[in-house]
């Protein structure tokens, strides 16, 4: 599964009234995340994404992705489970920068596609007879 969250920056979303996106995604795990800015974000619009209280993206919580006419994309394999599985962007630019979108795509596999290796499974690894 693929989800995609947009949102236009306005000037109006600035750090202290970003806006909060809501991303309702399914059981799985996140295998995949890119946050597109569009040309003329000038690397002045910010981006966290969050899972509750914990900021996820980016790990450093005292900084956000940003870029300009750029895709910040990167492989993560975060497992979501029961009733948590929706992620909150806030979105934010200096409040000059509008008429552009910040777009946020995420890729979700089913948690049966990544299972651990039984201990036979791994012994048989091991002894290289896989």
């Amino acid at each position: 599964m693929f989800y995609v969250f947009n949102h236009p920056v306005t000037t109006g979303n600035v750090e202290a009234t970003p806006a909060k996106i809501p991303m309702k995604l399914t059981e799985g795990v996140i295998h995949q995340v890119d946050v597109l800015f569009q040309d003329g974000c000038d690397h002045e619009v910010h981006v966290k994404i969050f899972q509750g209280a914990h900021q996820l993206w980016p790990t450093n919580r005292d900084k956000a992705m940003k870029g300009n006419a750029t895709v910040v994309s990167f492989r993560e394999f975060h497992k979501l489970i029961g009733d948590n599985t929706e992620l909150r962007a806030l979105v934010w630019g200096d409040g000059t920068v509008t008429g552009v979108e910040v777009i946020i795509q995420i890729g979700v596999l089913p948690q049966g596609v990544i299972q651990p290796l039984s201990f036979e499974e791994l012994l048989r690894a091991a002894a290289g007879t896989v």
